[in-house]
């Protein structure tokens, strides 16, 4: 157990998160960050972050990746997994994730939220068809389009102004009679030359064929109607920013919830449960932002200092602490985290703590053609070969039997294929997915729930998934890591991701407007985020 026992392990990797982290690592206590898809949380589909003391502007991934590097320099360690379960009730508790069982003193859950929908007439029948709700991931969709965008927060007016990068127009509806955010926040949209805004305004339905034609609102005050409608041939969107759910499933019939399924703690983040404590957008609270966050984080941490401390000395162990990681360089600042043209120090090292457990050789195949994705493609999996000599590269001579190029395919060590493939450079967030397909196909693989591998075993008959992504967005990778799950454990089943960025036939095809797209057997069945068992339940069904 001494390899796996940690003084304090966090289950999700925003800004609460890391902020634990750090004052926990910098206390010199050992941590571990559980993260079942990119560090960053909800921030990383910000494109822009501009109220967080003492940064003037940054991007939300820009601001992740620094709170990350000063964690993970005052010694926390980081792990890719999702978490399955708990067992409190003892002093040592144990975190069941799907890479296996780690343990630990106390447990700091900081899962975020993911965002609320609002219920009008169309609104799931249309969603990825029009109706959106990252702006971030799905803007670009709507380029040249008129845009109407749900919500009088601080998301609905920093996102309608980033969505006149691509809309032709956007029309704010604000359900009441102003906004209910920050006065300059609320004046950037308002004044905006693209951005008109509708008060007391509540969406009524969204209707159209395939696509969004028709949206129905109506004036709370006045009780008047207005309708929408696109002319004909084309279309528009709608994106809604009314609020977060939180992400509290794993606490459920674990830890005390309010009625809206946030978690209650007291003022140090403590829950109902001893030893676990909750911090960030999962706890009951007035305001939701980063500056909320990362105070939420620092006073959990501190609360946690003294719990874990308590427990040493009552059983006696300590958790031997890695040490910190310091860069070489520390105060050049464009070449510290650098370890060559491709990965940053600490992604190779992620890297090469993965390939260290693979088992078997494998292939990186890949279908190139004469377009300058084709040659990003071939440095970019060269660089990644580079970190093992159980991972070789290889240029198909084939290439006419791939319609979608640039691919690269994952081979066993003979050549035959797995089933998994990518079409287009995976990067951004689909990186981590691209190296755990490898990892899954190399063997040990991350840990699959008794149930799901034999709910896999069942699938009798070839089934080709595909998904369509974009490398910014963080609600993709998690499907497609379930799919290539299924794919590595069954034969019959084919995995193929692609980015819609280079193939916009496919997003005629499909009509998508919206990712993840899924598309099963040449059907599209469902758009949206889904963990391995949603998956599961969609092919079986």
């Amino acid at each position: 157990m001494n390899e796996t026992l940690y003084d304090v392990i966090i289950i999700g990797g925003g800004p609460a998160g890391l902020t634990a982290a750090l004052y926990l690592g910098r206390s010199r206590y050992r941590v571990l960050v559980i993260e079942k898809e990119k560090l960053g949380g909800q921030i990383t589909i910000t494109s822009e972050v501009v109220n967080y003391p003492g940064v003037g502007r940054a991007s939300g991934e820009e601001l992740a990746g620094t709170m990350r590097k000063q964690a993970e320099e005052f010694g926390a360690e980081f792990m890719n997994a999702e978490v399955t379960g708990f067992e409190f009730g003892k002093d040592i508790k144990t975190v069941r994730t799907d890479r296996g069982d780690v343990h630990c003193f106390g447990v700091l859950v900081a899962t975020g939220a993911h965002p609320r929908k609002i219920g009008f007439d169309g609104e799931d029948e249309f969603s990825g068809h029009g109706v959106a709700y990252c702006a971030t991931c799905d803007g670009e969709f709507f380029t040249g389009k008129e845009v109407f965008v749900i919500g009088g927060g601080f998301a609905a007016a920093e996102e309608s102004v980033f969505l006149t990068r691509y809309a032709k127009h956007v029309t704010l509806l604000v359900r009441e009679d102003d906004f209910t955010c920050a006065k300059a926040v609320a004046d950037e949209a308002r004044n905006h030359e693209k951005i008109s805004v509708l008060y007391n305004t509540e969406v009524e339905s969204v209707s159209g064929d395939t696509v969004l034609k028709t949206i129905r609102y109506r004036n709370n005050v006045t009780g008047e109607f207005t309708e929408y409608n696109a002319d004909s041939g084309d279309n528009f969107g709608v994106f809604v920013f009314a609020g977060y759910e939180p992400e509290t499933m794993l606490l459920e019939g674990v830890a005390e919830l309010d009625k809206q399924g946030y978690v209650i703690t007291d003022a140090e983040h403590r829950t109902s449960v001893d030893g676990l404590y909750a911090a960030g957008d999962i706890c009951e609270k007035n305001l939701r932002q980063v500056v909320t966050a990362v105070s939420d984080g620092a006073v959990a941490a501190t609360a946690l200092e003294k719990y874990v401390s308590s427990m040493q000395k009552k059983t006696g162990i300590v958790p031997k602490k890695n040490d910190a990681v310091k860069s070489e360089n520390k105060n050049d600042k464009n070449t510290a985290y650098m370890e060559d043209e491709f990965f940053t120090r600490e992604i190779c090292k992620q890297l090469d703590s993965v390939f260290s457990k693979m088992e078997k050789n494998i292939i990186l195949k890949l279908y190139l053609d004469d377009k300058p994705a084709s040659d990003e493609l071939k440095a970019y999996t060269n660089a990644i070969a580079k970190r093992s000599d159980k991972i070789s590269v290889v240029i198909a001579d084939d290439d006419k039997t791939k319609k979608y190029l640039p691919c690269v395919q994952i081979c066993r060590e003979d050549g035959s294929e797995t089933g998994l493939s990518f079409h287009g450079v995976p990067g951004g967030h689909e990186f981590t997915s691209f190296i755990l397909g490898i990892y899954n196909i190399a063997g040990p693989g991350q840990m699959i729930e008794d149930k799901e591998r034999t709910d896999i075993s069942l699938i009798n008959k070839p089934i080709n998934i595909q998904i369509l992504v974009t490398l910014s967005c963080s609600m993709c990778p998690e499907l497609v890591i379930a799919a290539q799950k299924i794919s590595a454990e069954n034969p019959l089943v084919t995995a193929e991701i692609f980015d819609v960025g280079y193939f916009n036939e496919l997003r005629e095809k499909y009509q998508v407007m919206s990712v993840p797209c899924l598309i099963v057997d040449d059907k599209v069945i469902s758009f949206g985020k889904k963990n391995l068992s949603q998956l599961l339940q969609l092919i079986n069904k």
